[in-house]
């Protein structure tokens, strides 16, 4: 699938979309395309992911009901890793697993308040896991 066919189809998507957080998830992927130039979306599990190429490193968690996260991970699969380290200075990331962080956004203030530091976080992540 083109680029520009992965991107209608999150924009039909998202056209689509019956959420109560829409106008956040918007916003969200907005802060996520400015912070990494380059990434590729496309729906996966239900909600937009992000990647470079097919390597999808960030995906939208926004089900059940109004919920909004980010999942910053290192591939459809958990990759063991003794060796993974990712250094979190403002402390956005709660650590789902050693190789799976994840960013909650309770409401519209709060994603105001961690975009500024998430772009930072979201460029690093993708720079240390895709090859």
């Amino acid at each position: 699938m083109a680029v520009a066919e992965k991107l209608s189809a999150v924009d039909e998507y998202l056209d689509t979309l019956q959420h109560a957080r829409k106008s956040d998830i918007e916003r969200l992927r907005r802060v996520i395309l400015d912070a990494v130039p380059g990434l590729v979306e496309r729906i996966k599990w239900n909600a937009p992911s992000f990647g470079l190429g097919d390597d999808d490193r960030i995906t939208m968690r926004i089900h059940p009901g109004d919920r909004l996260q980010l999942i910053l991970h290192r591939g459809a699969k958990a990759a063991a890793d003794d060796f993974f380290r990712f250094e979190d200075p403002d402390k956005l990331l709660s650590w789902a697993a050693p190789d799976r962080g994840v960013v909650t956004f309770r409401d519209a203030d709060d994603l105001d308040a961690k975009a500024a530091p998430l772009c930072d976080v979201l460029r690093r992540w993708v720079a240390c896991t895709t090859r």
